[in-house]
């Protein structure tokens, strides 16, 4: 086989993703770069950056002088986030406000399924709670995470009295709505709480919501045995009492 001319230069092009060349200069005749060919990202408006630094920095005035400026109340950062979405999960009420009143979709999904709806029962921010309440379009209480919970699964895990409370008075959310996991809201109070002051109030919130007691995991627990055996005695207490 004849060699190639140590100076030739040939770009081949692109075989499968991969690029061949052969340089100039150079011994190696063939050089393969393995990289693959990523697509160039779009640079973000100016004006959609201000507005997520003015939703960051929680300022309602940068947020509306960022929209009338031309930014996109719904356009997406790199992982699909709107800024709502972002202000939601940073509780940047003041800034929610001003997006909500600007027509921000509470009901937005990123690239994770979760709304700037969704993670308030993360955080358990009643105020961005009931900010979002006035949105229109309104939140879609019915909508689930990636893990298949309502907002009210989440926050009965991280022991949110207060956005359970508020949440049960000022929607009509399914408080027996069963995750992919097959648990409740009041299952997962009972197998991932810690069993203190806080989750308690939960469990009692829930009941008095309507809560059923003794619907069992996948596994046929019920709550009160899941109580039992992690040994949550004032927990097991109140699911014991309820008839």
């Amino acid at each position: 086989m004849k060699p190639f001319p140590w100076r030739a230069r040939l770009r081949a092009g692109l075989r499968g993703g991969v690029a061949v060349y052969v340089r100039a200069g150079s011994r190696t005749a063939v050089h393969a770069l393995c990289r693959p060919i990523l697509p160039r990202r779009t640079p973000v408006p100016p004006a959609d950056l201000k507005l997520r630094a003015a939703v960051r920095a929680d300022d309602a005035g940068a947020v509306r002088a960022a929209l009338a400026g031309g930014a996109g109340p719904e356009h997406r950062d790199e992982h699909g986030r709107t800024p709502l979405l972002i202000a939601s999960a940073e509780d940047r009420v003041a800034a929610a406000a001003a997006l909500v009143a600007a027509g921000a979709d509470p009901n937005a999904r990123d690239d994770r399924e979760d709304t700037p709806w969704l993670v308030t029962g993360v955080t358990g921010s009643v105020a961005m709670m009931r900010v979002l309440l006035t949105a229109v379009p309104a939140p879609d209480v019915t909508l689930t995470n990636r893990f298949g919970g309502t907002s009210l699964i989440p926050a009965a895990e991280r022991g949110h009295a207060d956005y359970v409370r508020a949440v049960l008075r000022a929607t009509d959310i399914d408080v027996d709505h069963v995750n992919r996991l097959g648990w409740t809201a009041l299952l997962e109070a009972v197998i991932l709480g810690g069993g203190g002051p806080a989750h308690q109030e939960v469990v009692e919130l829930l009941i008095s919501a309507g809560a059923a007691p003794h619907l069992p995991d996948r596994d046929g627990v019920t709550p009160l045995r899941h109580a039992r055996r992690r040994g949550l005695d004032e927990i097991a207490g109140l699911l014991a009492a309820v008839r």
